[in-house]
């Protein structure tokens, strides 16, 4: 618990500490394409200055109640009509608020936005860029407008999705709907409670009078791509982290110093790496001093502890059934932690292929999530190659990390089935047996695995958790029924070869296989509510029950949400399955 007074808004704004506009540069062209707010190719420079469009006629929808905690707010400055204000994009008020002149520069009445990169699965892209430069990707609607330095030490940066257009909008509008900001809010505060790393959700706004129209589903709908075009009400989700560099930034910066785009592409690749590693690994930026330590040694020891935490990331999420759908370069955090909730989902019926987006293919599938980060490793070496210059040891140094991260990967994802099987050891022949069950049959992932917590001895006591008619039991329940027996007699012998006990085993496991997670049903519930009667009940109570995931909660809650996914929500447009963010 936070013993820390809680803050108000302005005490929070005096926090003010923009580490990133002090660290790195701005484009040297922003003044002369004031405002901004128009697309067009940024070529060099680190961001660019945009202020948000504020969200006309704001209405509150929700707040975390944790990220308020951690940041030392307390929860009435949800209501604070200058928190409001500065939230949807009107700076001036919050800065006004702040008492701006007792500031001197800390704080600003700016936004700013960021370009980068993209990848898809190891293969550069330009193309699609606008100008067919790679110029023009970027922060097309999220416009960060706040960093604070919090007194332990704690670094957030936070920035309003759906805040208006930048310059690399790419024509489109800058606005995010109610509909994608609820999922958003919902699942990166989810993942938190999860203990999953995650960018955070601090609160969400919704316009009383714009909208906005995108293509979406029609109830019951069962295409592939949306079949109509819908008017929904726009809104911003302010998300925080300690920052929003990805791997799609030093990308941009390593091509830009590779092809020596400009005369400074070298340093602006070094500012921004020095500042990432500074802001996501301060504690190793702080081993790392002294004259002896190169350059060099610093991009190798940053890259190390990233594999680690790509690995660790990845596990996560297939530990909690989240596959997140759209894992490009530009998707892919530099400080490891989940960013960007687009087409994301949660699986219910085991499905080692399982992916929510449309065009996300096999490679961004859920069991194929590791591979697809150690692509994006692989471009985040490429990006830094620049910075080792003829450094042989450091180049051999860096091969080595990059051929390791394989075994990293497999190391750290069979801890983590073994976890989720309550053993100390993984056992890959007991593991390969069950993956083939859970898919065969098919399993409800988080049911299944919450049951198996319970250490159940009889296939009776997990058949709640089978979908018995789209899989090979309903075909064969004799051979699955056996099956499923003897694979259960193998697990509670090694159990007891390990000699814990049961109590302690089965505690351990609940601490790991969550009870509750958001279904994208229960989002889809959730978010009609809210933008067809204006209703945020349903929000705030799948939030409520997304905080504690781990816990049984009561019995109501149970009988709504701890619940296989219906028949009539297979194939279902927006549902099961669903086109990119919007």
């Amino acid at each position: 618990m936070n013993s820390t007074p809680a803050l108000s808004f302005t005490a929070l704004m005096q926090q003010a500490h923009p580490g990133l506009l002090m660290n790195l540069t701005p484009d040297p062209e922003q003044a002369r394409h004031a405002p901004n707010k128009t697309a067009r190719q940024v070529k060099s420079g680190h961001y660019v200055e945009v202020r948000p469009t504020s969200l006309p006629a704001p209405r509150y929808v929700i707040h975390s109640q944790a990220m308020f905690q951690a940041l030392g707010l307390a929860d009435k400055v949800a209501s604070d009509p200058a928190f409001m204000q500065f939230f949807t994009g009107d700076l001036d008020s919050g800065v006004e608020a702040a008492n701006a002149d007792s500031l001197s520069t800390a704080l600003r009445p700016k936004g700013w936005a960021t370009g980068y990169a993209l990848s898809i699965y190891g293969q550069e892209m330009v193309n699609n860029c606008p100008f067919r430069t790679g110029n023009g990707y970027g922060d097309g609607r999220a416009i960060s407008v706040l960093e604070v330095l919090l007194a332990d030490g704690q670094h957030w940066e936070f920035q309003l999705k759906g805040g208006g257009t930048t310059p690399y909008c790419r024509g489109g509008d800058g606005r995010a709907v109610l509909r994608s900001s609820i999922r958003e809010f919902l699942a990166s505060e989810a993942m938190a409670a999860l203990r999953v790393p995650s960018a955070r959700a601090l609160c969400l706004f919704a316009s009383g009078s714009e909208t906005v129209t995108r293509p979406w589903y029609s109830p019951g709908a069962k295409t592939e791509e949306p079949d109509r075009m819908v008017v929904e009400p726009a809104a911003i989700t302010t998300r925080a982290a300690p920052s929003f560099l990805r791997v799609g930034q030093v990308e941009l910066f390593g091509r830009r110093a590779r092809h020596t785009a400009h005369p400074r592409a070298l340093a602006e690749l070094e500012a921004i790496f020095l500042h990432a590693l500074d802001r996501e690994y301060p504690d190793l930026a702080a081993a790392l001093q002294g004259p002896e330590v190169t350059l060099a040694d610093k991009v190798v020891a940053m890259a190390r502890e990233f594999g680690v935490r790509l690995s660790h990331l990845v596990a996560h999420w297939i530990r909690v059934g989240y596959c997140q759908g759209n894992f490009n370069s530009d998707n892919c955090a530099l400080g490891g932690r989940t960013l960007d909730y687009g087409p994301f989902g949660f699986m219910e019926a085991y499905d080692p292929a399982f992916q929510m987006w449309i065009g996300g293919g096999e490679h961004f599938a859920f069991m194929n999530q590791p591979k697809a980060a150690m692509v994006n490793f692989k471009m985040f070496c490429i990006a830094m190659a620049p910075l080792l210059g003829q450094d042989t040891r450091a180049i051999e140094a860096m091969d080595a990390v990059m051929q390791a991260l394989p075994d990293r990967m497999t190391e750290t994802l069979h801890a983590m089935w073994a976890q989720k099987m309550g053993l100390i050891e993984f056992r890959a022949e007991l593991f390969a047996e069950l993956h083939t069950l859970m898919a065969q049959t098919p399993v409800d992932y988080t049911i299944f695995w919450r049951e198996l917590s319970n250490l159940p001895k009889q296939v009776a006591d997990l058949r709640p958790c089978f979908y018995a008619n789209r899989g090979a039991y309903g075909q064969d329940p004799a051979v699955m029924e056996a099956r499923w027996g003897a694979w259960l007699h193998k697990w509670h012998a090694a159990l007891m070869q390990e000699g814990r006990d049961p109590l302690a085993v089965s505690v351990a496991m609940k601490q790991v296989n969550p009870k509750y997670i958001a279904r994208e049903w229960m989002l889809v519930e959730a978010y009609r509510s809210a933008t067809d009667a204006g209703d945020f009940t349903l929000v705030r109570r799948l939030h409520a029950l997304l905080a504690d995931p781990y816990s049984e909660q009561s019995p109501e809650l149970a009988a709504l949400y701890y619940t296989k996914k219906r028949d009539e929500y297979f194939d279902l447009g927006g549902t099961s399955h669903c086109s990119c963010s919007s």
